[in-house]
């Protein structure tokens, strides 16, 4: 039998090779591209296969992931450094609204989950994980709280991880369509006139927003890039101090909860004071690279053969978890969003979000107002609570359960 194992270089040269097959495989079969599945996890999940396949017939597969916590670190504080008060203050009433709706969708999802497992015997953990973690989360997420809940005592977690995000993708991009328009045929709901400067008018949005293009000026030392990396990693290295200290108190928590916190922090101090200059698409491009990197390596160890003895519990919770989504999303984000047009584009995105990403929930939205008209006020509230907000707030509900259970 040929045991390979590769040194953390030789790691991070595969894991490159293995990200741009998953962009040729989404460029060459458009399913996974409708269902935004990402680049990152259609390469490391086909690697996995092949693993899995070879393991103890043609090859065994030792890599070195020492890189993983680092990356995860830094892809979460770049989440932090979206979590601007001043931001959902402008958002207004709708953002606030829809964000306070979501936090509690968080909530009813880990409470099923944990109801389901009970049911079937198993660990409330297993819940947690087929949870918000994994579905309001996604795959970056669940792999990044896996370690934590492998300590606690769920075998296999970045198994249960990868398979309830890929599951909640794929529902999340279909079940969307239909809901919203059910809704909109139902209540006979048709698109406003309103122009995208009346509605940023309205909600007291910046006329720039969404933020403009980042450019890269790579012969300057003082690069807008160049300066944002210095400030995440200034985050990093007061947060693993805060994260330190945190622990010293008997809570349970991922390494990056603490510079997530330091990053909003900054965030907020920059925006009051002007010291740091920093971009979200800075920082939005620094944590791609942190997340498709951690996601490729993750995935290329995954260990596909630790999910057979949960396989019936797990999609049980799933199929749950799918139909709590549609009916929050029917019952509650519909009508409490207005029971107008723009609230079932809303709810359609809402079940993008909440099972998958938030490239669902815009894929979602612009398949209605491609069919029905535009829906301005959905595009500004949806992505800034989907891409900015409930990261940041789902984090910490998944740390209050996880002490809580454990």
């Amino acid at each position: 039998m040929l045991e390979l194992r590769l040194d953390l270089l030789q790691t991070l040269t595969l894991a490159a090779v293995v990200y741009y097959l998953g962009v040729k495989l989404r460029q060459r079969i458009s399913l996974l591209d409708r269902l935004n599945i990402p680049s990152a996890v259609v390469g490391g999940l086909a690697f996995a296969a092949v693993v899995f396949v070879c393991r103890d017939r043609v090859f065994n597969l030792a890599l070195d992931t020492s890189a993983q916590p680092v990356l995860n670190v830094a892809f979460f504080t770049t989440i932090g450094m979206g979590a601007s008060l001043a931001l959902l203050r402008r958002g207004g009433r709708a953002v606030a609204l829809f964000l306070a709706f979501a936090i509690v969708a968080c909530l009813a999802q880990n409470g099923l989950g944990m109801g389901l497992a009970a049911a079937f015997g198993q660990s409330p953990l297993l819940g947690i994980m087929a949870g918000s973690v994994t579905l309001v989360g996604g795959p970056a997420t669940g792999l990044a709280f896996a370690p934590l809940f492998e300590a606690a005592g769920l075998n296999g977690a970045a198994v249960i991880a990868i398979t309830s995000a890929v599951f909640g993708i794929v529902c999340g991009g279909i079940a969307g369509n239909p809901l919203g328009t059910a809704l909109i045929r139902r209540h006979g709901l048709h698109a406003r006139s309103r122009s995208r400067r009346e509605l940023h008018k309205e909600l007291d949005f910046p006329a720039e927003y969404p933020t403009r293009e980042l450019t890269v000026d790579i012969e300057r030392e003082d690069s807008l890039v160049i300066r944002n990396l210095a400030v995440l990693a200034l985050a990093m290295g007061a947060g693993s101090v805060l994260s330190h200290w945190i622990q010293q108190t008997g809570l349970t928590l991922p390494a990056y909860i603490g510079a997530m916190i330091t990053a909003s922090l900054l965030r907020n101090l920059d925006e009051a004071r002007g010291w740091f200059g920093i971009d979200e698409n800075a920082m939005e491009f620094l944590g791609g690279i942190a997340l498709n990197i951690f996601l490729v390596v993750a995935l290329m160890d995954l260990r596909i053969w630790e999910l057979a003895s949960q396989t019936l519990p797990l999609f049980a919770i799933l199929l749950g978890q799918l139909l709590l989504v549609v009916v929050l999303a029917w019952l509650g984000a519909f009508r409490l969003m207005g029971r107008d047009y723009d609230s079932a584009v809303m709810a359609s995105g809402f079940i993008g979000f909440a099972m998958g990403t938030t490239a669902n929930a815009v894929a979602n939205m612009q398949a209605l107002v491609g069919r029905f008209g535009p829906s301005p006020r959905a595009f500004l509230v949806v992505p800034l609570v989907g891409a900015f907000f409930i990261d940041f707030a789902n984090a910490l509900i998944i740390t209050l359960f996880v002490n809580w259970v454990g």
